[in-house]
């Protein structure tokens, strides 16, 4: 816990999470890389400068290390911050498990921005957002190709979700 300089107040320091998963990608049977697609990489620029007009600003990037991940991640990073820490890390494959990631994010008070795959996004969002739900909620989805933004107070013990963005559409939360 932190105190502010002029009070025995604590000061709460609240820690933004961008999860963002990749734009439309090529299939393997046109490039094995994967890279964008022209859609994808025209949705993925306008989703990173709608972020930097809701104040995205992440300190942190990281990205699975495949290429479309990094694409995304690098459109980001140019829109939003371009002097972030930027990089590939582990933890963030298709099918590794959200609580890795979870766990590396406790204690973080940098403002951090993931890009990477389906369905481990879709799985950190519900692990991190399940411990705030109430019984009988909804599980959260994760929007294709889209961002979902996440606050914590707590260091990292419960997230709020606080708005996302979807690749078609806008929705407030």
């Amino acid at each position: 816990m932190f105190f502010s300089a002029i009070s025995a107040i604590p000061a709460v320091i609240v820690m933004t999470l961008f999860l963002v998963h990749h734009g439309d990608a090529l299939g393997p049977e046109l490039d094995p890389r994967q890279p964008l697609s022209e859609r994808g990489r025209d949705d993925v620029a306008r989703l990173a400068a709608e972020a930097e007009v809701r104040g995205a600003r992440p300190l942190v990037v990281w990205h699975s290390g495949k290429l479309r991940a990094r694409q995304t991640a690098e459109a980001f990073w140019r829109a939003c911050n371009a002097l972030a820490s930027f990089s590939a890390t582990r933890d963030l494959q298709p099918d590794d498990p959200p609580d890795w990631i979870r766990d590396r994010l406790r204690g973080e008070t940098r403002d951090v921005l993931i890009a990477g795959h389906y369905p481990h996004l879709a799985r950190l969002l519900t692990l991190l957002t399940s411990a705030s739900a109430h019984p009988g909620d909804a599980l959260p989805s994760f929007p294709q190709h889209g961002i979902v933004a996440l606050a914590t107070e707590d260091e990292g013990k419960t997230w709020k979700e606080i708005w996302r963005i979807e690749a078609g559409r806008r929705i407030d939360s």
